[in-house]
């Protein structure tokens, strides 16, 4: 017996050390998109806008967050919802992810903040065929569930380089993210993959927080940045995008954050980066 648990725990500590998610160690990792890159033919693309919600991802029993730890939804929200594997987002509007984000993490389940989401699909994990009939399976099996809260992402053909540009500054006018573009033609993958593009007019990354630096002047007394380690293990100095309330109670050491960015320097670090949020542990 002893043996075996030896082996278990070495087992453990080798999938810990090569940072497996526990979504992928549950034999169900998701696609995840790379950036799109200047100039991109929409045309073998399905497009859609890219929604600011908490990513959560239906099993046929159980909501999932990305990482594979179980959301605590009311059981009138998982209980309609179909047998199928369904993948998208917890949202409720353009700009309220801080709000939805709030809400999923709420023990007992916030009951009226539930019943303002709307879970939006763009995805059917597993699901047979390429992306272009996989999209509409989803909008046929939304149809036929007929829950309020369960909605299929439009996904839109876009001829041109001229209107996609077009749709992403309306999209942003209006206080969206950007778009997202993914191969019509591709069949469901895992992982990142050129299959599925993000196209914001910023660049976003992740990294870990490392230290917090102090202020001077205004900010005396409050964070001036954070030191956070990228995914290459270099240190980032972010600076910029913290309201004042964040720099008396910033994230913690160890916390993981997204940021946002607009280009890299001649060494390759983010350029003009500027903190956009706290990543859930999710």
């Amino acid at each position: 017996m002893s043996l075996i648990l030896n082996g278990c725990r070495v087992l453990l500590v080798a999938l810990s050390s090569l940072a497996v998610s526990p979504l992928a160690i549950a034999g169900e990792p998701l696609l995840l998109a790379r950036e799109a890159t200047e100039g991109v033919d929409p045309r073998p693309y399905l497009v859609s806008e890219k929604l600011d919600g908490v990513r959560a991802h239906w099993d046929g029993h159980v909501l999932r967050f990305r990482s594979g730890r179980q959301i605590n939804a009311p059981a009138w929200f998982t209980d309609a919802l179909p047998p199928t594997p369904l993948d998208g987002e917890l949202w409720m509007g353009r700009g309220r992810f801080e709000t939805v984000s709030g809400i999923v993490r709420t023990d007992p389940p916030d009951e009226a903040g539930w019943r303002q989401l709307r879970y939006m699909i763009f995805e059917l994990p597993g699901g047979e065929g390429d992306f272009a009939n996989r999209a509409q399976r989803i909008k046929t099996l939304v149809v036929e569930t007929r829950l309020p809260w369960l909605q299929a992402v439009e996904q839109r053909r876009v001829p041109d380089r001229a209107r996609l540009e077009a749709w992403l500054a309306e999209v942003i006018d209006a206080g969206g993210e950007g778009l997202m573009l993914h191969r019509a033609d591709a069949p469901y993958l895992t992982g990142r993959s050129d299959a599925l593009l993000k196209l914001k007019p910023w660049q976003d990354a992740e990294g870990i927080v490392t230290a917090h630096l102090p202020g001077s002047g205004r900010l005396q007394g409050m964070l001036g940045a954070l030191e956070v380690r990228l995914a290459d293990g270099r240190l980032l100095r972010i600076g910029t995008g913290l309201s004042d309330a964040e720099r008396r109670s910033p994230p913690a050491l160890g916390a993981q954050i997204t940021f946002r960015f607009r280009g890299y320097t001649r060494t390759g670090l983010p350029r003009f980066a500027s903190f956009l949020r706290v990543r859930d542990p999710l």
